[in-house]
């Protein structure tokens, strides 16, 4: 009966979310109906909202943050369209498709999907013009790389909300992370385009596209945009040394993203020449434009602690106990379920962590099933997701081609990661 109160819960979610109303009001009304008819007095449904929201928001609310100051710093300071001129000029137009993957990995790491998306989307039509290649030739890597580090890698809000409920080791999941990234970004962004959309013939004007003297120096765009991965990378390997010596606790504390996140975003401020007033302007918008991610964070953390309490969690763990699967293929099913039915990848992601949490141990370390996961909410991007109509209308594709493109890219991105995540576990 309680299987039949969730899955009436996620339908609900599923036709509120239809409705266009807003994925926070719809989390968390959803979690305290579905309390309640799970049988929880209403005291106790009121305080396990209280504590998933301060127990999701309080070990990330400043990663998000000061992710999102940092991605806008980069983003007003000109960083990451420096970094885009560098590598186009390095590849050259015969292997433009790597120079953009490349890009959008590198931008994709510190800024958010949408900004990402924005920021990138006027070279790719720049380059596509220059050179005569397809749009879509030039725009699916770049669309690959921004999906795959949104769903894989820290500090995105998927990523570090999922470390913060299941426990997981930060720097371990960005490790793992950027080990699955990288050749699942080459798969479904280099070799996927190249079966199934006609590569244009080039035209015979040379590459030309304006960078403009206002942009900060190479060395300055690629140390801010990269700093926070070297940082949170070198604490997690220094620190993770059996033996004690000195400076260890410097790593340590590098270790932790916020700490990495602050000192990055100081040497930035630092480092970029642009007066303080600007860049905190630069640091309030970032963070205006994370709100509303926070606050649906919040409400799916309400939802997992909601799951949690009632022992729904227990009632999974125990009708797939008998299954004979892999705890990380079964979390992969639940949340590209769920991901189908409702759209949103993070909503997917956190509605399934309440119910996949009984599942962790030790053929399910927590770094690893935060990313199986993630990739579990990239399967099959479809009508429902913001991203398959923005991905539409910049391309100006029809449904056929979105599901031929996007959709099919998401699918391919989702399932190399679980394969990823397989193999990774039985090393």
């Amino acid at each position: 009966m309680s299987l039949l109160i969730l899955l009436a819960g996620i339908l609900l979610l599923f036709i509120l979310i239809l409705k266009k109303v807003n994925p926070m009001i719809a989390l968390l009304g959803v979690a305290i109906l579905t309390g309640l008819f799970l049988g929880m007095p209403t005291s106790k449904v009121m305080n396990s909202i209280s504590s998933g929201i301060g127990s999701t928001l309080g070990s990330m609310v400043m990663v998000l943050a000061l992710g999102a100051m940092m991605g806008k710093l980069i983003e007003d300071s000109g960083s990451a369209r420096k970094i885009v001129f560098i590598l186009i000029k390095s590849f050259g137009k015969n292997n433009i498709q790597w120079a953009v993957l490349i890009t959008g990995l590198m931008v994709g790491i510190p800024l958010f999907y949408n900004a990402g998306f924005v920021v990138l989307i006027p070279l790719v039509f720049a380059i596509s013009a220059a050179t005569g290649l397809s749009k879509l030739y030039i725009g699916i890597p770049m669309a690959t790389a921004l999906s795959v580090t949104h769903g894989f890698l820290p500090p995105h809000p998927g990523p570090v909300a999922l470390s913060a409920i299941f426990h997981a080791d930060i720097g371990k999941t960005l490790i793992y992370g950027l080990i699955l990234s990288l050749p699942i970004a080459v798969i479904a962004g280099i070799y996927f385009p190249r079966l199934i959309i006609k590569r244009d013939q080039p035209v015979l004007s040379a590459l030309v596209i304006e960078e403009g003297d206002e942009l900060p120096s190479a060395t300055r765009s690629f140390i801010t945009a990269l700093l926070p991965v070297f940082l949170i990378i070198a604490g997690t390997v220094g620190s993770s040394v059996s033996i004690d010596y000195f400076g260890k606790s410097f790593f340590t504390f590098l270790a932790d993203p916020t700490a990495a996140l602050l000192l990055s975003v100081i040497i930035t401020l630092f480092v970029q020449q642009t007066s303080i007033e600007k860049a905190m302007l630069s640091c309030a918008e970032g963070v205006k434009s994370i709100a509303m991610i926070i606050l649906i964070i919040a409400a799916g953390g309400a939802f997992k602690q909601i799951l949690i309490d009632s022992g729904m969690g227990e009632t999974v763990k125990q009708l797939t106990a008998n299954l004979n699967l892999s705890p990380l293929l079964l979390a992969w099913l639940i949340t590209a379920s769920l991901r189908v039915t409702l759209g949103s990848a993070t909503v997917a992601a956190l509605t399934a962590s309440g119910m996949v949490l009984p599942l962790i141990g030790p053929n399910a370390p927590p770094e690893l099933m935060v990313l199986s996961v993630g990739a579990g909410s990239l399967m099959f991007s479809h009508v429902n997701d913001t991203g398959f109509w923005m991905f539409k209308e910049y391309f100006n594709l029809s449904l056929k081609e979105t599901f031929r493109t996007w959709t099919a890219m998401e699918s391919i991105v989702s399932v190399l990661g679980l394969l990823g995540v397989l193999a990774l576990n039985q090393l």
